[in-house]
């Protein structure tokens, strides 16, 4: 009994290996919705202090 456990344990193994490639993240969104975010910002606080630029 005790050489069937251990050649079930022997016969099982499990390998890990690197990717061929690398691990690529593409954070083009997130830095994109920051940016547009910060120019609303601006855009809007540049209307509200100089009223005469954009007259209604």
């Amino acid at each position: 009994m005790t050489a069937s456990i251990a050649s079930l344990a022997l016969g099982g193994c499990i390998q890990v290996k690197a990717p061929d490639k690398p691990i690529e993240i593409n954070l083009n969104v997130k830095i994109q919705q920051e940016v547009v975010v910060k120019l609303q910002r601006d855009a809007q606080d540049l209307i509200q202090n100089n009223p005469e630029l954009f007259p209604q």
